[in-house]
């Protein structure tokens, strides 16, 4: 009876239910891939539904588990909620999959005791209030051959060098790409990051930037638009 109470509710969300779901990024903890004030589609079909591909779905008396699933792949963008409370999206990188060994030693990734290869790049360059500030950026290859770049703000930061992360079954390990501003997996739950993530937890996959606007955008002040929103950025896939 519950699971035919959730597929019908699945249908009943329609569009954005079953297919695609609108998301804005309100932090910088993607920094070096998505920005403050970037517009995304999020693709939910990608890993199947849960209760989590529903609207307020963590309220509803649905089964646990997922339908339709399809694991993520190593280095996918990923829309979830957060495990402190079920209910709030975070969106972060996948590193490590069930089974993995993950540590950083020295700012460097390595997964099952192998580093993953980060190279230098040019430098990220952002503009807080008028401030022109320039961060170490690097390019990260992980082991199936997906590369993106990360930051390195802070090269002796607090998350810099851990311990080793055996990653638990049906759970994921995920980290910002602004990697001294994220809290993810290298926290645990209560100590205010996010932990393992369950496969549950997934809403979707980031896929494509369909808006993205920087912090002088007010939608009421139209003339200011031509100079407010990244043209530049609009339409980019997300990888």
């Amino acid at each position: 009876m519950l699971k035919t109470i959730f597929y019908a509710l699945l249908i009943a969300g329609g569009v954005r239910t079953a297919a695609a779901q609108p998301f804005n990024i309100p932090s910088a903890s993607m920094q070096g891939t998505l920005l403050v004030g970037d517009y995304l589609f999020v693709s939910k079909a990608s890993y199947g539904y849960s209760r989590y591909s529903l609207p307020w779905g963590y309220l509803l008396p649905l089964p646990h588990g997922r339908v339709f699933a399809s694991p993520p792949e190593r280095g996918d963008v990923i829309v979830f909620k957060t495990p402190a409370d079920n209910k709030t999206d975070f969106i972060k990188r996948l590193i490590g999959i069930p089974g993995d060994r993950i540590q950083i030693k020295d700012g460097v990734v390595y997964i099952n005791d192998k580093p993953v290869p980060k190279m230098p790049v040019v430098p990220f360059i952002d503009d807080p209030a008028g401030y022109r500030h320039e961060a170490a950026q690097y390019r990260e290859t992980l082991p199936n051959g997906v590369s993106y770049n990360v930051l390195d703000r802070e090269p002796y930061g607090n998350l810099d060098n851990t311990g080793v992360f055996v990653v638990p079954e049906n759970r994921y390990f995920l980290m910002g790409d602004n990697r001294d501003n994220s809290l993810d997996s290298r926290v645990p739950v209560e100590a205010g990051g996010v932990g393992y993530v369950p496969f549950e937890n997934l809403v979707g996959k980031a896929e494509v930037l369909f808006f993205s606007v920087d912090g002088s955008f007010r939608w009421w002040e139209v003339w200011n638009w031509p100079s407010a929103i990244r043209f530049r950025r609009l339409g980019q896939t997300i990888g």
